[in-house]
């Protein structure tokens, strides 16, 4: 396989794969470009019903390419660096994160070994986080002297609250998994060698699963830190009676009738 990103589609299911596992799937300037291709490759197709994204080799991600970073700040002065790295973000990363976070599918962070720096943030932004148990994680960017990108600081406030979102950004600690999931940065952990198996489990449930609702359910949540009660509430009205609109609703009411697994179809 080659290219920093691999994005492969097989019967609805996208993977994004970072693909430079010799250097721990760290994200350097192509490798943030073909983030942003992938990305904007899933949002086109209307085929895809689940997407996944995973780190080829032992690792999800550790952060971004120190050696090339290395090279940038050797090689110009401050003002140009500052250009050039917030043009970087606000460039390939930023608008890739958006995607993201618009895509009606569910998206599931499948995490092995390290998950540090933008790889956490990538993380944080995903619906589903399935990690092996032996991952480690840490948010990286004050050890080097940087804030955060990719929505850390966005995300992590909202997941494990404003407290220890500072204490995970100032201090930078590494921690394992079980910590990870009774932050809520992570949904399963599971051993080592079940991690394909369990991914591919929660894949093909998602895949049964009424994708209409799916969609709403997550617009619904990501609304919902900017709404009013009384906003949110209208919302959920209007979502809820588009789902009810769907064939997927009337299978739903109908499986719970007659005692059936329902049989939806996304539609």
């Amino acid at each position: 396989m080659s290219g920093a990103v691999l994005l492969d589609v097989s019967d609805g299911v996208a993977t994004l794969t970072f693909n430079r596992p010799s250097a721990l799937n760290t994200m350097d300037v192509a490798a943030m470009q073909a983030f942003r291709a992938a990305v904007d490759g899933i949002a086109a197709d209307a085929s895809i019903e689940v997407v996944i994204i995973a780190g080829a080799g032992d690792h999800f991600m550790a952060g971004g390419d120190i050696r090339e970073f290395n090279g940038i700040v050797t090689a110009h002065p401050p003002l140009d660096r500052l250009r050039q790295f917030q043009s970087m973000i606000e460039t390939w990363i930023n608008p890739a994160i958006v995607q993201l976070q618009n895509l009606h599918q569910p998206v599931i962070a499948k995490v092995r070994g390290a998950c540090a720096g933008i790889g956490l943030s990538f993380m944080a932004g995903c619906d589903l986080v399935v990690a092996a148990g032996d991952a480690q994680f840490s948010t990286a960017y004050a050890s080097i002297g940087l804030s955060p990108d990719g929505g850390a600081s966005w995300f992590l406030p909202r997941i494990v609250g404003t407290r220890r979102a500072l204490e995970l950004l100032l201090l930078a600690e590494r921690f394992d998994a079980a910590t990870a999931q009774s932050l809520g940065l992570v949904s399963r952990v599971v051993p080592p060698a079940e991690l394909d198996v369990a991914v591919a489990d929660l894949v093909a449930r998602l895949k049964a699963g009424p994708r209409h609702a799916y969609g709403e359910i997550k617009r619904l949540v990501h609304a919902s830190g900017a709404n009013s009660l009384d906003m949110q509430l209208a919302q959920e009205a209007a979502a809820f009676g588009r789902c009810s609109a769907t064939n997927d609703f009337g299978e739903g009411i109908a499986g719970f009738i007659e005692k059936r697994k329902p049989q939806f179809r996304g539609r």
